[in-house]
């Protein structure tokens, strides 16, 4: 067994055993391929150099992302799980990771130097927003646009191909929401979808919001 594969049977054994241990609170039994990496990559904004993500679990779209380029004093990643949030503590040293709920993300920004005078360019979402409450999906992604710039994305995955998000929500956030690209080299098969505010909003001054 060559040394890739034996990182993939690693992170998708540290992976599992969280689902285990919580089902509901980890919503895929193995970490995203890399075919939906590089598809969560592809929406980043054009010269994006900030980003947010939203439940790192193995690192995944971490490493991509320090891969695209995002230096690792620019990129803020959030989890919840204890025991992940030591895994990319211990894998990604140079990385501001912290062991947090989404939903305090403004406080959280706001701490790690990602406030109103240094904006997120997009936020990169892990979570599983698809089984959660209209409130909590509106709580994290109104926390998300709040800590991005005007033009900001938030970039999200789901299982299947319906969107992720309640209608309610994105039309109370005023948001657009775009359907990216499927990949059926998932476990199980993912589709993205991009969310962006609207022309109104985005060219808004941000005291204005």
């Amino acid at each position: 067994m060559n040394r890739s594969s034996h990182n993939a049977l690693t992170l998708g054994w540290t992976f599992f055993r969280q689902w285990l241990k919580n089902p509901l609170g980890v919503a895929a039994i193995s970490p995203s391929s890399p075919q939906l990496a590089r598809q969560m990559m592809s929406e980043l904004p054009r010269g994006a150099k900030r980003v947010i993500e939203l439940g790192g679990g193995t690192g995944v779209f971490t490493q991509a992302l320090l891969d695209h380029g995002i230096a690792p004093a620019d990129l803020l990643v959030l989890e919840l799980n204890e025991e992940l949030h030591q895994h990319l503590q211990k894998h990604f040293p140079t990385v501001q990771v912290a062991c947090a709920d989404a939903r305090d993300l403004a406080e959280v920004a706001l701490a790690r130097g990602f406030g109103p005078d240094a904006p997120a360019d997009a936020v990169i979402s892990g979570l599983g927003l698809l089984s959660m409450p209209k409130a909590t999906q509106q709580a994290i992604l109104g926390a998300a646009f709040d800590a991005m710039q005007p033009q900001g994305r938030f970039v999200q995955f789901t299982y299947g191909p319906a969107n992720p998000v309640a209608r309610e929500v994105i039309e109370s956030l005023d948001l657009n929401a775009r359907r990216g690209s499927f990949t059926w080299w998932n476990v199980p098969p993912a589709t993205v979808y991009v969310y962006s505010r609207r022309v109104s909003k985005a060219i808004a001054p941000r005291s204005m919001r």
